[in-house]
């Protein structure tokens, strides 16, 4: 298997470029739209982007703009079923790429647990409700030398039964 596997595997110019972004885009399990549909529709535009086709939905990379002006009319596609997340590599940078690391990328892990509640994000998206945060007041700190006092003695008997026990056995 060739070791260099990436699309553009020297991005100096583009990976220090500051306007340019990369944002992943990422449909939920209950989207209204395929990863096909979702790269097709970003070729239509006809954006200067560079656009790869995911497992998860899809990624996009170029000036930032571009990338905006992009996710804004994606999402009217599907606003509950279609979420962005920045990446801080372009697609194919050998650092980041799965052709160069011969395995799951770092993050990878923590997407698919965001994946995993994607679809109750969408429907709180889709019928918002009034919710009050009820605020807890810090523990005192009598409170906690009493517990950690307390926990201390606990310890030291249960250690000096052991001991006793251990010396009954002698």
């Amino acid at each position: 298997m060739p070791a260099n596997l990436c699309i553009t595997p020297d991005l100096g110019k583009e990976d220090m470029d500051p306007e340019v972004s990369t944002r992943m885009i990422i449909l939920s399990s209950k989207a209204n739209v395929s990863e096909s549909e979702v790269v097709n529709f970003l070729h239509m535009l006809n954006l200067p982007l560079t656009i790869k086709w995911t497992c998860y939905g899809a990624m996009i990379s170029g000036k930032d703009k571009y990338v905006k002006q992009a996710i804004k009319e994606l999402r009217k596609l599907d606003p509950y079923g279609i979420f962005t997340k920045e990446r801080g590599f372009a697609p194919g940078d050998p650092r980041r790429c799965r052709g160069h690391r011969y395995g799951p990328r770092e993050g990878f892990h923590q997407m698919e647990k965001e994946f995993r509640i994607l679809d109750y994000v969408g429907e709180a998206l889709r019928n918002p409700r009034e919710v009050e945060i009820e605020k807890k007041e810090p523990v005192s700190v009598d409170y906690f030398k009493e517990a950690l006092e307390s926990s201390l003695k606990e310890e030291s008997n249960n250690s000096s039964d052991e001991n006793k026990s251990e010396d009954d056995k002698e």
